[in-house]
């Protein structure tokens, strides 16, 4: 029996294009990234409004992004590139570990949060998990996160979903499937479509499409927007915040 290939699965390189004003980071990168037959380096920029202006031209498959740049800073650049072009995905890199950053990168449209100091293998992990779909972030910082969105929810909102048919009364409840919402929890934990597979017995494959039909309904662009809108509208349990 012949294998099948997944739907989305890559037989070209995924051009990638650099946005970091420090031309040894931008080096380092480029290095890295010529050892990999699945990764091909398509431009390098210093400043924001640069990779705005690249990605228009050259519609590379996945940005680099730094935080800090003149002229234009990548939380911006990141915004513009993807109400222009949505199919591009978007990885912040950043020395800068700040849960603030990453909620405005989330709201940005990133496809993940990744700090500079993760080694060679976990920075290649979060670019092909971003390509896959998937919303690889520092977990340290998603847990702050996650943390001050429960915090900070009114108290007159629905009741947080502890178990599943909790807060039934919220409309965008009623569009998931009980298996989305299954689903929904495991994605607000973290896990990777492999993971999730695991977890409910289900492919690989079947976990990604319930991903899709889970951020569609949401009204979201991406799972990581989908995690910040299931807490805001108390679509999944909140997380401790005590010991």
């Amino acid at each position: 029996m012949g294998s099948e290939m997944e739907p989305g699965m890559r037989t070209a390189p995924a051009q990638v294009l650099i946005a970091d004003d420090h031309e040894l980071v931008r080096d380092g990168f480029k290095r890295l990234l010529d050892y990999q037959e699945d990764f091909e380096v398509v431009g390098e920029v210093s400043d924001g409004w640069e990779a705005v202006e690249l990605c228009r031209n050259l519609k590379p498959d996945l940005v680099l992004m730094d935080v800090r740049m003149p002229q234009m800073d990548g939380l911006e650049a990141t915004g513009t590139i993807k109400a222009e072009q949505p199919e591009i995905s978007v990885l912040v890199i950043t020395t800068y570990e700040n849960a603030d950053y990453l909620l405005e990168a989330i709201k940005a449209g990133a496809a993940g949060y990744v700090l500079k100091d993760a080694s060679n293998q976990r920075l290649l992990s979060a670019m092909r998990r971003a390509l896959e779909g998937e919303s690889p972030v520092d977990q340290e910082l998603a847990t702050q996160l996650i943390k001050r969105l429960a915090s900070e929810a009114p108290q007159s909102a629905e009741p947080p979903m502890t178990e599943r048919g909790a807060a039934s009364t919220h409309p965008l409840l009623k569009e998931l499937t009980p298996r989305e919402l299954d689903v929904l929890v495991l994605v607000t934990q973290g896990k990777t479509n492999q993971e999730i597979a695991e977890s409910l017995f289900i492919t690989r494959a079947t976990a990604k499409i319930h991903v899709h039909h889970i951020i569609r309904k949401l009204g979201v662009s991406d799972r990581t927007q989908a995690v910040v809108r299931a807490f805001e509208l108390g679509l999944a349990p909140y997380p401790k915040t005590g010991p």
